[in-house]
């Protein structure tokens, strides 16, 4: 009897220990959005820069901010991306510092918060800038297989970031406006990034692919760049998941999209960090000297994951896999500050290929960037990571 009554009290002291333990995702979503509004009073400061400009950083943290709202209902948040998008917006629907002809794919993920705006409003403010970032993608820049090129200044290159700066928004478009031809576009843009930057040995897409291969971090055989870049690994699985929620299910190539979400996360996992849960910045090589453990690949990777468990495309143990991720990150990369505010550390601030200073993608390169606190590809893929792992 008294072994029968010790076992009971172990097992309710066990059971009260990982009650204590579990995560509240929903209040990590709201205590990092409160944090980033006290860091940022007003929303176009996000990314730390000093003169207003339209770019896919702000874009994704209204987009994740209208998340928050949508589950708390508080306005708040609803009034922080409200006030940029005036900022930004005008009743023309022309946008502050936004040039069609600069042919940046970034600027249009600054513009897939504004089908929530529509939503809100029914103001046709928001239609007209909606389709005046769609038309640059009637005259951008394409490699011959038709996919767009990263930037105009990126000539005959396709990165992994632009999977996600372009497709979901171009997606939403199709689906907004009943444009069901814009999807074979979309659902390109990755049959050629995957063609191009698989690499079968692992299982993992390389960061860039430049077709004309004359560029000095382009391998001359196969035009891919020389290392796997967590959080162009992250854009990309994010692009997925998201492209996903517009494609027609009957479409030809869904399950293809599916496929590729599959095969990045049986592969990812095989990088993830034991202890933390978390993955490195150079994602294939966690033992060598100066790689570290990244945040914003981490938060990508959880939100994706989740979501792909969620929607019905990845089998249920990916789960935990984005569980474990989140909370390494809650252990390992979240600090208070003496404000009361919390902020996300270990994020690199921002990597990528030629340019100048010339980029050369390097293992060297890219655990050279500055790492920094509550950047805003972190902040904005943990809040959504949060809200998704939410929904359970």
């Amino acid at each position: 009897m008294k072994k029968t009554v010790s076992l009971l009290l172990f097992m309710l002291f066990v059971i009260n220990i990982q009650a204590k333990q579990k995560i509240d995702y929903t209040a990590w979503a709201v205590k990092i959005a409160d944090s980033e509004m006290k860091h940022n009073p007003e929303l176009w400061m996000a990314d730390f820069v000093k003169t207003p400009k339209w770019d896919y950083t702000q874009g994704l943290i209204a987009k994740a901010m209208m998340q928050v709202y949508d589950k708390t209902n508080d306005k708040r948040y609803y009034d922080y991306v409200n006030a940029f998008a005036d900022f930004f917006i005008n009743e023309n629907g022309e946008i502050l510092t936004y040039k069609v002809s600069d042919y940046n794919i970034d600027k249009l993920n600054g513009g897939n918060f504004l089908f929530e705006m529509y939503n809100h409003t029914n103001d046709q403010k928001y239609v007209k800038a909606i389709k005046l970032l769609r038309e640059q993608l009637l005259t951008h820049p394409r490699v011959s297989e038709g996919a767009f090129w990263h930037k105009k200044i990126y000539p005959h290159q396709v990165w992994l970031d632009g999977l996600y700066m372009g497709s979901p928004f171009y997606a939403r478009y199709g689906a907004f406006f009943d444009q069901p031809q814009i999807f074979d576009d979309v659902v390109k843009q990755f049959m050629v990034a995957d063609k191009h930057t698989l690499d079968p040995k692992t299982g993992l897409n390389y960061h860039g692919w430049d077709e004309s291969r004359t560029q000095k971090w382009a391998n001359p055989v196969t035009g891919q760049s020389p290392n796997f870049w967590s959080r162009s690994i992250g854009w990309y699985m994010m692009a997925i998941v998201d492209v996903l929620d517009y494609l027609p299910v009957a479409h030809k190539d869904r399950p293809e999209l599916i496929r590729i979400l599959n095969r990045l996360s049986v592969s990812l996992v095989k990088y993830q960090d034991r202890k933390t849960g978390m993955w490195y910045q150079v994602t294939n090589l966690p033992g060598q000297q100066g790689n570290y453990l990244e945040s914003t690949g981490t938060a990508m990777f959880s939100y994706a994951m989740a979501k792909g468990v969620h929607r019905g495309y990845l089998p249920d143990k990916f789960l935990k896999k984005a569980e474990k991720a989140f909370a390494g990150m809650v252990k390992y990369s979240t600090q208070e500050n003496a404000d009361g505010t919390i902020s996300i550390t270990r994020a690199c601030s921002v990597a990528g290929l030629g340019g100048n200073p010339y980029r050369d993608g390097s293992f060297r390169y890219y655990i050279s960037e500055p790492v920094r606190n509550d950047d805003p590809k972190v902040i904005g893929p943990f809040i959504m990571a949060a809200l998704e792992l939410a929904e359970r």
